[in-house]
């Protein structure tokens, strides 16, 4: 199952719900490949991955440099394994431009790549062209979508473009759901927050919510995924529990394999 983790808006969550929701997924035995699609790195960072070790990365896979397997990297959490990002693909949108297959450049690349059980995509906070790759290679989108004030607000615009991805170059493509991040119960408007979500979206909010957590943050400084830097803290059983329903809504659809 291809999974794009996506969202315009930048600090809502994306890249912590990446690399744990990767190791929690691979936690459970699944083979799962995380690919960085961010030029920040973060969550090739995260997961320990040094700058100087990331000889090829996902940049030379969309510019055909480089195949998925020649760019997947190991990690410290078994079964996951990772296409790192580095600074060269900020400007990879504008390179991408005259080449042809634009869009489906990640599409392509999968479609020759190794088996895995799940594939999830860590999105840039924009909705260009990377993020359009990757919703054009995904079956699913899942949108990451904090507790705050203005949470809905470009949530429709998300919405849009997966409904035109859907009317055009991938009509297999489908919201997983949206998932609540840095809730926090003692915070009268994130409570305000959430229940108007659910409210607007039913079903297709996640029951899990992810809580504010300082092992959350931390982890990453430590290039560890928060389920192995403190597996017991509040943000990592989270992540567990949304893993579990995230196996869930997929089994459901009979579709545990790639799209």
């Amino acid at each position: 199952m291809r999974i794009a983790i996506a969202n315009q808006k930048g600090g809502v969550g994306k890249t912590t719900t990446a690399i744990n929701l990767a190791t929690a997924l691979a936690a459970t035995g699944r083979r799962v490949l995380l690919l960085d699609m961010d030029a920040q790195g973060n969550a090739s960072t995260g997961l320990g991955i040094d700058r100087r070790s990331r000889t090829r990365s996902i940049y030379d896979v969309l510019l055909g440099d480089a195949s998925i397997a020649e760019a997947t990297m190991a990690t410290a959490v078994p079964g996951l394994s990772l296409v790192p990002s580095t600074a060269a693909l900020a400007g990879a949108e504008v390179e991408l431009v005259g080449l042809d297959r634009r869009n489906r450049r990640l599409a392509d690349a999968l479609a020759a790549a190794p088996a895995y059980d799940f594939v999830l995509t860590d999105c840039p906070p924009s909705l260009g062209l990377l993020t359009l790759n990757a919703l054009i290679a995904a079956a699913r989108v899942l949108v990451p979508l904090q507790c705050e004030f203005f949470a809905l607000e470009g949530l429709s615009h998300l919405l849009s473009t997966i409904e035109h991805v859907r009317a055009g170059p991938n009509p297999h493509l489908r919201l997983l759901g949206v998932v609540l991040t840095m809730a926090d119960r003692r915070n009268r408007l994130s409570e305000a927050v959430a229940a108007d979500v659910r409210a607007v979206m039913g079903a297709e909010v996640f029951a899990t919510a992810i809580p504010r957590n300082v092992r959350l943050s931390e982890a990453p400084s430590h290039g560890l995924p928060a389920l192995v830097y403190d597996m017991r803290c509040l943000g990592s059983a989270a992540y567990i529990e949304l893993a579990k329903e995230v196996l869930e809504r997929t089994a459901r659809t009979g579709e545990m394999v790639d799209a």
